[in-house]
């Protein structure tokens, strides 16, 4: 994109949903997300978060925003974010950015991919088939989560335009997750991501107060040849926790999961520079740097204080992901400067969807790619090839 077009972009706020019109000028940014109302218009990621509030349950919005704990990992991953400093650079021709790379064999117009989240009917009616639409209008790669409301196979006929990507928890019946891993190659999706950080849930005391559970005509799609129970139970009535997730995973899991499939196998979940380099060892294609989103293991680092050591263990052997706290095109270049090939975002597409359905998803990514873009030509760094440690303020 042209910078000219960048301005124009950020100047008008980008396209507003249709059926929300900007009020008088003369309130803050601050303002205007603590006030926020349906006339309010939206400029930013934070714009969506206080919009959302009004459209969905409390059920499904203490659901997606919750956290593990006292939700201090929570807090942090947007914290740290806000506490790197970028280090402009004058005099270099800004005129074209070029966000686009290639990831596991495919070229992608930018870095931003879409986090699987689960339950979307929650927020919205359509579910995964809507957030599927958003991600295809702007081309941002879909992680559908195996706990969808939507059959994965219901979602790829749908939007076969769409690059869709699979998160898989593995289940105790082994054969059920072989059937599983097959269903997502024959549907025609291009990674397979294992979720290894879960081989339980977390302490998540603000969804338990919710008192959070799968309201009537909603299910665990992918699940439904397990039986009515476990395909709709909520995580915390009678041992559900335990029924869904296989505690026992291990290395050996990986490499019996590589062996049913020829899809890249992505580890998602890894915080720890040795369990990186044991990533290399052991055949992942990739791993996304994940706390979950704070709703695991409570007082675990930042995601973006985690990614710099996995980068030095797995010494450019396989590509790096991140997820976690993103809500900004400068917290985007800062993940790339220290590393990380592209990152997912979770919690802001949610709320796009619950706004305004797909368009709102299409929205929440065009926002975050604009405002990219716009750090990019200001950091002096026009394509992403050109985004390095150089683009942060040193500490010291």
């Amino acid at each position: 994109m042209d910078f000219a077009t960048i301005l124009q972009a950020l100047a008008a706020g980008l396209p507003a949903v249709a059926a929300l019109h900007a009020p008088p000028g003369g309130d803050s940014p601050d303002a205007q997300r603590e006030n926020s109302n349906e006339s309010a218009p939206l400029i930013n990621l934070f714009d969506f978060e206080a919009l959302v509030r009004q459209r969905i349950s409390r059920l499904a919005l203490e659901y997606i925003s919750s956290g593990a704990g006292d939700e201090i990992t929570l807090r942090r991953n947007r914290e740290r974010f806000d506490e790197i400093r970028l280090q402009p650079r004058v005099l270099v021709d800004a005129s074209r950015i070029d966000t686009s790379l290639e990831l596991f064999g495919e070229p992608l117009d930018h870095p931003i991919l879409l986090a699987p989240c689960a339950y979307q009917k929650l927020v919205h009616p359509d579910g995964e088939i809507a957030a599927a639409r958003g991600a295809g209008e702007a081309r941002a790669p879909f992680v559908v989560s195996t706990f969808a409301t939507v059959a994965l196979e219901e979602i790829a006929a749908a939007y076969a335009d769409a690059s869709l990507w699979f998160q898989l928890y593995v289940h105790p019946d082994r054969g059920f997750t072989r059937d599983l891993i097959q269903r997502v190659e024959s549907a025609g999706y291009r990674v397979l991501c294992v979720t290894v950080d879960t081989p339980i849930l977390g302490v998540r005391d603000r969804e338990r107060r919710a008192g959070f559970h799968l309201p009537p005509g909603i299910e665990r799609a992918n699940l439904k040849s397990l039986g009515t129970a476990v395909s709709k139970m909520g995580h915390f009535e009678g041992g559900g926790n335990y029924s869904i997730l296989d505690p026992s995973i291990n290395w050996d899991t990986i490499a019996w999961i590589r062996s049913l499939t020829k899809l890249p196998v992505v580890l998602k979940g890894v915080l720890s520079p040795e369990d990186a380099a044991l990533a290399c060892r052991h055949g992942a294609s990739g791993v996304i740097v994940s706390n979950h989103g704070g709703r695991n293991l409570d007082t675990v680092p930042a995601t973006i204080e985690a990614l710099p050591r996995v980068i030095e263990a797995v010494e450019g052997r396989l590509p790096v992901l991140l997820d976690g706290g993103i809500r900004r095109g400068t917290d985007i270049v800062k993940a790339l400067a220290y590393g990380a090939k592209a990152v997912l975002i979770g919690r802001p597409y949610l709320w796009g969807l619950g706004v305004n359905g797909p368009q709102g998803v299409a929205q929440v990514v065009r926002i975050l790619r604009t405002e990219l873009e716009a750090a990019m030509a200001l950091c002096g760094t026009p394509s992403i090839s050109r985004i390095t440690p150089n683009a942060i303020w040193p500490a010291r």
